[in-house]
């Protein structure tokens, strides 16, 4: 072999392995790598979260309709002060609170339920209780609205006449669609919350409910003194994540009512974004609304979170 064709296979070998080494160098350090790892997460945040968000702010200053959109700067905005926001901003309020006052405790007692090694048939209840979620939420709304139609031969009616009362038009009345929606909503996330709570539970030390049995603390006591304070987080959490959920509802609204609630007593923000961006095409307006909802469930959840105490440091 000729010296210099030698010499030139051994400088690109001698390259290759330079390559290489660079790559995995830059694959293996401790100050890349990170930045590698997170990076898909980055990227899906960027892209689907921060970049619609901006495009949404910088649409609420714009009226837009199809083929132009003109800068009218903060007219949108001043639009809200109307009475279907305010009442849409007050049912998805009501709609939260309430789903907050049923979605925490009863899935807090269920899951103490289905923890214990003394209930016979547990898994067949965890399963039987996750199953709603799997469940389309139309469906489910379609279920509801079959069960607890306006005549007397419905489920809900007959079973009411035959205890003596009146029948009742459920999705007609403010207060009995509040409780369908709440009702729905309720039985497709109780579920959810349950496994949550039971994930809390199974991370709580054994010895602590026995030292409790050794003091002579009954199941009251160690349910106050020793689940609640421990449940903290998971609680907080499942809050946190209720109150989002809450303000954004707009499937179960949806699926009894197809967006025409009589009086508006299904209207939610999200549904008067609906209306107004898609049906009355003033995407504009819509992204205005989105904007200020932001702004209210973030304040709400800040609000929550320091009252709880989630933004102090544990000791």
């Amino acid at each position: 072999m000729k010296p210099e064709l030698n010499l030139s296979i051994k400088n690109k070998e001698t390259v290759q392995r330079t390559k290489n080494n660079i790559i995995k160098n830059l694959l293996f350090s401790q100050k890349i790598t990170p930045y590698v790892m997170v990076s898909p997460f980055i990227i899906l945040f960027l892209v689907f979260f921060l970049y619609p968000l901006l495009s949404t702010i910088n649409m609420s200053f714009y009226k837009i309709l199809p083929g132009e959109s003109t800068f009218i700067g903060l007219e949108n905005y001043k639009r809200l002060w109307n009475p279907d926001f305010f009442l849409a901003l007050k049912n998805s309020a009501v709609y939260t609170l309430w789903t907050l006052v049923v979605l925490i405790p009863i899935p807090l007692l269920f899951s103490v339920f289905l923890n214990s090694h003394h209930l016979p048939g547990k898994e067949i209840f965890r399963s039987a209780l996750f199953m709603p979620i799997l469940t389309s939420v139309i469906v489910g709304g379609v279920i509801f609205k079959l069960m607890f139609a306006q005549s007397d031969t419905a489920l809900i009616n007959s079973i009411i006449t035959k205890l003596g009362f009146n029948s009742h038009e459920w999705l007609m009345e403010k207060g009995s669609g509040m409780f369908m929606m709440v009702m729905l909503a309720s039985w497709r996330w109780l579920g959810v919350n349950i496994l949550y709570f039971l994930s809390g539970l199974q991370n709580i030390p054994k010895e602590l409910y026995e030292a409790a049995d050794i003091d002579g603390a009954n199941k009251m006591k160690k349910f106050f003194l020793i689940t609640v304070p421990l449940l903290r987080p998971v609680t907080v959490y499942v809050t946190t994540i209720s109150i989002f959920a809450g303000f954004r509802m707009f499937e179960e609204s949806y699926a009894l009512w197809q967006g025409q609630s009589p009086s508006n007593i299904g209207l939610t923000v999200v549904g008067y974004i609906y209306r107004q961006g898609f049906q009355f095409n003033d995407m504009g307006f819509g992204a205005a609304i989105g904007v200020v909802l932001l702004i209210i469930v973030l304040t709400v959840n800040l609000i929550q979170l320091k009252y709880t105490g989630a933004f102090k440091k544990e000791d």
